[in-house]
């Protein structure tokens, strides 16, 4: 048996109910591949901010760094500004452990009505690359004059060679694996100095990938394309603030964002990796039993793909896609009237 150290955070809301759903199936497609999970859960979230001080302790990334990966579950919660939640758990692991790559797939699996007529099952499957720790979400900046009526915020983008090229480096490699297509999103025609950049480097990492025909698209324009065509893409990949974007309106493109996930990687694995499906965690609904696990399900996958178990992730995938094309078990964001459990317990009997 090959063993994995997983850190489980749980988190906030739905983020409580969708994890140990996930753990159910790894475990379960784990014991057929020959692979066992040692699990250490991690109480971050809100709830701990509101009670300590803090979203996660002085040394979190010291407890999280002996680990093979990280499962994240949701963070958010009302009393809690956002930025104060993201900053004080996502970025900080993001950053620390260079995860500079985010992979959202998206995909319209049958049985999953897609809100656009034009997105037929099996016809959208395309991955949104997206920057991940610099870009338009960077520390520098602040604000000036509080309170007074030349009250001012400044926020830098920041835009690195290594860091553009690495990510770069990554979508192009992607797409040679896949149908050999890739997107670039920008708006060198209104962002001056650091979307020409992109731009610039884009072109000359192409030079490097010769099997990948890429073109580029301004982000509101493509945005739109998102919505017109959808089956043309196959990889795309934008700075932080476009991939971020893209990577939502795709997920609703597929039918919901509680089907989406979402990993955070260091591919060169000198730290672990994260994977967190992309709903937030719906404090509407939490608790109430009814929250979509194949989010967080489908990053459980993600997971095990990038420790290297392919055929354990497929399995995964196939038992989402056989329970949504062949049963009617839907939890309620789908349409249905299943809870978290019942469609849990019907994907892991498709196991």
């Amino acid at each position: 048996m090959t063993n994995h150290r997983i850190a489980l955070i749980p988190g906030d809301g739905i983020g409580t109910e969708v994890v140990p759903a996930a753990r159910r199936v790894l475990d379960a497609v784990g014991a057929e591949h020959g692979v066992s999970f040692t699990y250490r859960s991690f109480d971050w979230s809100c709830a701990r901010h509101l009670r300590e001080g803090a979203m996660m302790p002085e040394d979190g990334l010291d407890r999280l760094r002996e680990h093979d990966a990280i499962l994240l579950g949701a963070v958010g919660y009302p009393g809690v500004p956002d930025h104060v939640s993201l900053w004080g758990l996502l970025i900080p692991i993001r950053r620390g452990f260079r995860q500079y790559v985010n992979v959202r797939p998206i995909r319209v699996f049958e049985g999953v009505e897609s809100p656009l007529r034009s997105a037929e099952p099996g016809s959208v499957d395309f991955v949104v690359v997206r920057e991940n720790v610099e870009g338009e979400y960077s520390e520098i900046g602040g604000r000036l004059n509080r309170g007074f009526p030349e009250e001012m915020a400044v926020q830098e983008a920041v835009f690195t060679r290594a860091g553009v090229n690495r990510v770069l480096d990554y979508a192009f490699t992607l797409a040679a694996r896949r149908t050999g297509r890739l997107t670039s999103a920008t708006k060198s025609n209104g962002i001056v100095h650091t979307m020409p950049f992109w731009d610039e480097l884009v072109a000359e990492r192409a030079a490097h990938h010769p099997g990948v025909s890429w073109d580029q698209e301004h982000i509101d324009a493509l945005a739109a394309k998102f919505v017109l065509d959808p089956r043309r893409f196959d990889v795309v990949v934008g700075s932080n603030l476009f991939g971020d974007i893209l990577s939502d309106l795709a997920a609703a493109v597929a039918g919901s964002i509680g089907i989406a996930p979402a990993a955070n990687l260091n591919p060169e694995g000198d730290f672990p990796s994260m994977f967190e499906p992309v709903h937030g965690s719906a404090p509407d609904i939490a608790g109430r039993g009814i929250a979509n696990p194949l989010g967080a399900i489908w990053s459980a996958a993600m997971m095990l793909d990038h420790l290297g178990h392919p055929e354990a992730a497929t399995r995964v995938t196939d038992a989402m896609a056989a329970v949504l094309a062949a049963t009617s078990v839907r939890t309620p964001d789908l349409g249905g009237t299943a809870s978290t459990e019942e469609f849990t317990t019907e994907l892991l009997a498709r196991l």
